[in-house]
């Protein structure tokens, strides 16, 4: 991915601020033209900047109140397949690779401790999987940040 120049950092800041500006009032605010901000929103979007809206909703709104980290230990040869079998499950937000002592760390999401305990009978029923290890999150500590990075500016640049 190419860097981002300290123009492009102001307007992901900018629209990070407030997500639903407009772009003429981004020029207005960044002190570009409109056709400036087009055209980077455009850069942005082919470079892969933005993530998807949907890492913006609230599960819990959804009925899924309880979040929980499950490391997940493989057996490698299978992990391909395995990643397909696990996208299958809903509740699954995220899954990451890992180097350590678990193969896999999942983002799971539920209604309540029986459906959590549920949704782990679905991972470890799972060719492939050995075992499984469950972290309830007790309270978002850090929330979802970028602003400190964009203010730090381009790194690399």
């Amino acid at each position: 991915m190419q860097a981002l120049d300290g123009t492009d950092t102001r307007l992901l800041s900018a629209l990070a601020q407030d997500p639903r500006r407009t772009v003429v009032a981004l020029a207005q605010k960044l002190g570009l033209s409109r056709n400036t901000v087009q055209a980077r929103m455009a850069q942005l979007e082919k470079k892969h900047v933005f993530l998807s809206f949907e890492r913006r909703i609230n599960t819990a709104a959804l009925g899924y109140p309880l979040m929980a980290f499950i490391s997940v230990h493989v057996q490698q040869q299978k992990l391909t397949r395995l990643a397909q079998d696990l996208a299958a499950i809903p509740e699954i937000l995220e899954g990451y690779g890992l180097t350590g002592s678990a193969d896999l760390l999942l983002r799971v999401v539920a209604q309540d401790a029986e459906d959590l305990f549920r949704i782990n009978g679905k991972i470890l029923a799972c060719d492939g999987v050995e075992r499984a290890d469950t972290a309830l999150a007790m309270g978002e500590l850090i929330p979802f940040r970028v602003q400190p990075l964009l203010e730090r500016g381009p790194q690399g640049s």
